[in-house]
């Protein structure tokens, strides 16, 4: 048998014959190796067969290349070493395109755990405020990230912050009233500074 509809394998009680219903979906084949029959997600695609598919199951296929590279492993070592130095250049493009994948990987990882978001969601959001920190406008760095800022009390995310704003408003507790207070004294920086060298001379002079 190589390939049937599992329903095919399945023979009535008419019949006589005691039978264990198989319960996959779609189609399966016998592996030509261990002689089990499994359905044909457990079998590799292969060119140039019948049904496109290896005639032994992914276990085998296992166990034989595992046996293969057991007695060949100095020269398979060996092989890769040589086609490294032989392509160099083509090896730091692979290796530098699956570093920013897994950079990718990771931070949608600690996007999704943290902030509940996808990296899609977060550069909407980047997008939506002109590319750099809500407040500053400042563009994060190649290869950077601005941080998410967010209600430390609901979870309710605010927007994307650079270090120093992000930074900032931890310092002031995100206190509006304490922000507020700061950028009153910020606007009268320049006045009190006018008055207190008023009273420096005025003391000097007496």
């Amino acid at each position: 048998m190589s390939r049937r509809a599992a329903s095919d394998l399945v023979q009535g009680p008419e019949n006589g014959v005691t039978v264990t219903v198989l319960t996959y979906r779609g189609t399966v084949k016998r592996c030509t190796k261990c002689g089990e029959v499994k359905p044909e997600t457990g079998f590799y695609a292969a060119k140039g067969t019948k049904d496109g598919l290896r005639g032994d199951c992914k276990e085998c296929f296992a166990a034989r290349a595992r046996e293969w590279y057991g007695k060949n492993r100095e020269r398979v070592i060996a092989n890769v070493k040589r086609w490294q130095q032989e392509n160099r250049e083509q090896l730091r493009a692979t290796r530098r395109k699956r570093n920013a994948l897994r950079r990718r990987e990771i931070r949608e990882g600690h996007l999704r755990r943290a902030f509940g978001i996808t990296q899609t969601e977060y550069d909407a959001m980047l997008a939506a405020q002109g590319g750099g920190c809500a407040i500053c406008g400042r563009e994060p760095r190649r290869g950077s990230s601005l941080h998410v800022d967010h209600d430390h009390e609901t979870g309710r995310i605010r927007g994307l912050l650079c270090f120093k704003c992000n930074g900032g408003l931890g310092q002031f507790g995100d206190d509006i009233d304490r922000l507020a207070t700061a950028e009153g004294y910020l606007a009268s920086c320049d006045d009190l500074a006018e008055v207190i060298l008023e009273r420096a001379r005025a003391l000097q002079a007496a």
